[in-house]
């Protein structure tokens, strides 16, 4: 730090001296007032996440003073797990990444400017073609292979990439923007670190929580085990707390009141090694919409956690040990805590412990979205209708067959080990069809409505997903229905049990593990269909060769006791939908006259008249197969159209592209089960997805003209590049940034504790 200290004063004493300056005259630029803000305007929205461009993160000084690795986090072929590179957890200062292979960006190599500087340089002078496409040979989204040259690499990949340059194949930095950077860099890129402080009414309430956790004695241990491993994900808001302000749980080996030194396991239930205690941080940074998964705390929340885990008569004889027997079965290592508290718990915020799983934060996740639906509602059952909660002995028969795999990352072991969970699974399949059988006929009652978390809308955009409070689009072809044992069981699998730098034998298990899930819950919401329908509509769900992995690994569904919901014969899953909307009403927090529309009228009645006759046009797009409307076929997954007002007002929405499948029940070959003619668009006010894929900006007065020039293209190439020459925002835009980052800024507006810069590599290059 003192060299370089000492290069950063001579830098500028030199550089001052060659423009015949006196150096106190040169103004000191700060990393803090004047660097991290272009980053964060320019940069952040691809070196973010897990998959940030060689692993070079740009949210905070710690990231740039990292630098970048050869070494991707995502590689789902690797044979060997990779150790765990998290910012702030792994290393904590710039000699410790360099030991991991980390290489600087910032540092002048010699004669040569910084490697950033020749990023920079070679970006800024080769700028893109205003609005035009990218050129092809530019190489962009998941397709992308990163070269992360090193320094002494550069001029090779400068002279094989021209175009190449930083930042990629977008409106680059202005000339301001760039200058700045560059003196900064010819200054030896001097950082200061300014970390995020709790104010003291939140410094308050982490001590409370803290103190909750840490208390001592086997019961209160086992409790804050659980509560820590299901809270590590959250970004934590406290009622009364600073805005921006966001707090983590982490292991510390310091008591509350000193420092915190993290303990970095892979997962958050390895063996810590040593005493330790659960400490509240905070999130330093940029906040990354991806990773931001949010959850609010305060004194309500604690009184409740107390009322449901430490009100009852129970206790822990003994605590469980941290081994792959306990990490592949929670059931089994937390069943001393009531089932009850631990489910309520979760219901309490399901759609936050589902954000963990649907949404992220792993960051490139069609190892698990690509064994989902594109949209489909979630709800949940009611706990006093789970048998696992009301049933001691149902409880002790079915723990011991609700263990998962991925515990065991051995590559020769991956068949064995699937064949033997999931006979495991189906053994419990069967085992809660026979017990839900002597069970009352389930109805509405089964259904949660505890409050607005009871009901769920998931759209799927590739790689990713998102999830949204309330029943968003028209009735889906399917819906998931969560019991205890399923929800808990998806949570550990893909959040707590999930190692993003484990090895391809890993990484499999947890995918084969989803497609159970999946079928647990689509079975689970068979239930409630008419008895002699549910084989016709599980056979719509699993069409061609859905229909072999129906007969090789799904357990056999029950079709004889019966539903005590009446629904219409001729369409039970759209009768029920419709049902469950009439029935969900205050619950629903997502009310959709658009995609929804039952009579003349197609937009939100609160808009004014000029926003509501554009969602009525915007409404033809909507629930309309694409062999009606084809231009379907040209779109990416997740559209941002931008309405403008003509007093400078916009609203912003959602348009999602939903592809349909014959079936979502095989790792491979997922191009082969699109049916895309089946495909639909849903329309929805604000921004659901993490990754854009694409931005319009329509003034109101051409949104009917926008709408009918979509219905005209059809599946014409020429009459859709029309469209987005008129309306589209390419990434040569030369408002693109202002455009994207409007986005997060209607976040801001609507939803203040959900903003986070969104991601950009995504973005499609129309």
């Amino acid at each position: 730090m003192v060299q370089r200290i000492l290069v950063s004063v001579f830098a500028l004493l030199v550089s001052s001296l060659a423009h015949g300056q006196a150096p106190q005259s040169s103004p000191s630029i700060s990393y803090t007032r004047d660097i991290q803000p272009i980053f964060t305007e320019k940069c952040v929205a691809c070196h973010a996440c897990n998959d940030a461009a060689c692993q070079l993160k740009l949210e905070s000084p710690e990231g740039a003073v990292r630098g970048a690795t050869k070494v991707p986090v995502y590689q789902g072929e690797r044979g060997q797990a990779v150790p765990p590179t998290r910012l702030f957890y792994d290393a904590q200062n710039e000699e410790q990444w360099r030991r991991k292979g980390f290489y600087s960006v910032l540092d002048n190599q010699g004669s040569q400017a910084a490697l950033m500087a020749r990023m920079l340089e070679l970006g800024h002078k080769t700028p893109l073609t205003p609005n035009a496409k990218v050129p092809d040979e530019i190489v962009l989204g998941l397709n992308r292979t990163n070269m992360c040259p090193l320094p002494e690499e550069f001029d090779g990949y400068a002279g094989a990439h021209p175009k190449e340059g930083m930042p990629l194949a977008v409106t680059g930095l202005t000339d301001d923007e760039y200058h700045t950077l560059r003196r900064w860099l010819a200054a030896g890129a001097p950082v200061e670190y300014q970390p995020i402080k709790p104010s003291a009414a939140e410094a308050r309430q982490i001590n409370e929580w803290e103190e909750l956790l840490n208390r001592p004695g086997s019961t209160e241990a086992l409790v804050g085990r659980w509560l820590y491993e299901h809270l590590f994900l959250a970004h934590i808001y406290f009622v009364g707390g600073e805005q921006g302000h966001f707090f983590q749980w982490v292991r510390s080996r310091t008591p509350s009141g000193k420092p915190v030194d993290i303990i970095a396991t892979r997962r958050p239930n390895d063996p810590p090694g040593t005493d330790f205690f659960y400490r509240l941080i905070p999130v330093q940074g940029v906040i990354v919409h991806k990773t931001h998964i949010t959850y609010p705390m305060g004194p309500q929340k604690l009184k409740r956690v107390k009322q449901l885990f430490y009100a009852g008569d129970w206790h822990a004889s003994a605590l469980p040990g941290y081994g792959p027997r306990h990490r592949a079965n929670p059931f089994e290592t937390f069943e001393a805590i009531p089932a009850v508290a631990r489910y309520q718990f979760m219901l309490d915020n399901a759609e936050y412990f589902v954000r963990t799983f649907i949404r992220g934060p792993v960051c490139r996740g069609q190892i698990a979205t690509d064994v989902i639906r594109d949209n489909f509602w979630a709800l949940f059952q009611e706990p006093a209708q789970d048998r696992y909660i009301t049933d001691a002995k149902y409880r002790s028969q079915a723990t011991p067959l609700l263990a998962m795999p991925g515990q065991n990352d051995d590559v020769g072991s991956v068949l064995n080990l699937w064949h033997a969970y999931r006979d495991k699974r189906n053994a419990y399949e069967k085992l809660r069809r026979d017990a839900y059988a002597e069970m009352p006929a389930p109805g509405w009652a089964t259904l949660w409505a505890g409050n607005d978390n009871a009901l769920l809308s998931i759209y799927r955009h590739f790689d990713s997903a998102s999830v949204t409070k309330g029943l968003i689009g028209d009735v889906p072809l399917t819906m998931w229905l969560f019991d205890y044992p399923l929800l808990e069981r998806t949570y550990y699998q893909l959040a707590v049990n999930f190692d993003v730098f484990g090895n391809v034998s890993h990484q499999l298990q947890t995918r084969l593990y989803f497609d159970l899930i999946r079928n647990g819950a689509e079975v689970n919401f068979l239930r409630l269909m008419p008895a002699d329908q549910r084989g016709k509509i599980l056979g719509s769900w699993y069409q061609n060769s859905g229909k072999v992995k129906m007969w090789l690994d799904y357990e056999d569904i029950d079709s004889d006791t019966p539903s005590a919901i009446k629904l219409d014969p001729r369409d039970p899953e759209r009768d029920f939908g419709l049902k469950l909307l009439q029935r969900t009403g205050s619950l629903n927090a997502a009310p959709d006259p658009i995609n929804r529309c039952t009579g003349a009228y197609c937009s939100r009645p609160q808009m004014s008249e000029e926003f509501r006759n554009a969602e009525q046009s915007l409404s033809r797009l909507v629930s309309r197969p694409a062999a009606g409307l084809k231009v379907i076929g040209q779109l990416p997954e997740a559209t941002m159209l931008r309405i403008e007002g003509v007093n400078g007002q916009r609203q912003i929405y959602s348009l999602l592209r939903n592809r349909a499948h014959s079936n979502v029940a095989f790792l491979l070959g997922e191009a082969y089960r699109y049916e895309p003619g089946l495909d639909t668009l849903t329309l929805y006010p604000g921004v659901l997805s993490s990754y854009p894929n694409f931005i319009f900006n329509i003034p109101t007065q051409d949104v009917p003209e926008f709408v009918e020039d979509m219905e005209y293209a059809k599946d014409d190439p020429a009459k859709f590049e029309r469209i987005v020459m008129r309306w589209g925002v390419r990434r040569s835009h030369p408002q693109f940034w202002y455009y994207f980052h409007d986005l997060n800024s209607f976040i801001k507006e609507t939803q203040p504790v959900e903003a986070g810069v969104l991601d950009m590599n995504r973005y499609e290059n129309l």
